[in-house]
């Protein structure tokens, strides 16, 4: 059975998701990998703000390819997830609730996911092509010196997780 949930993601979406549970997002997710993210932490250490409103969000570890005419986005696969790990308890203290990408996660972020009520879900490597068809808009919205490690906001609908 599919499960369609709508971002952000609320406590109630998620108290009902079982491990294997095959899903479909649509809506509002955002884009990041391990440079964004020191750089979102070290604000948070600077007292700063985050260019985006972490709560309740999804973030997507994802590497972009460059959007064909007409397209909001070229291929949009899963990077590894564990380069995160360091920094996602951080911003699951923060609110954050979701993160897709592919591969294992460290016991602090499992131990991190259980106490904020947070999931992982998992992205299959490969599908880039697939999974961009998905992707309705693409916009960068933070760090654009950082090039394909920007941060990016999604417009998504039925993304597979």
């Amino acid at each position: 059975m599919v499960k369609k949930i709508m971002l952000p993601l609320t406590d109630e979406a998620l108290e009902g998701l079982r491990v294997g549970d095959n899903i479909l997002l649509t809506g509002t997710m955002y884009v990041g990998r391990d440079a964004a993210h020191k750089r979102m932490v070290e604000a948070l250490e600077q007292g700063k703000p985050l260019p985006f409103d972490v709560k309740g969000q999804a973030i997507y570890f994802m590497g972009p390819s460059p959007a064909r005419p007409g397209q909001p986005i070229g291929s949009a696969g899963p990077t590894t997830s564990g380069r995160m790990d360091s920094y996602s308890p951080r911003l699951m203290a923060e609110g954050l609730k979701g993160m897709i990408g592919k591969g294992m996660r460290s016991q602090e972020v499992k131990d991190a996911m259980k106490k904020y009520k947070a999931v992982y879900l998992a992205a299959i490597g490969g599908a880039g092509a697939l999974i961009s068809k998905t992707i309705k808009k693409s916009e960068v919205i933070a760090y654009e010196e950082l090039g394909a490690e920007a941060i990016r906001r999604l417009e998504v609908e039925d993304f597979p997780a």
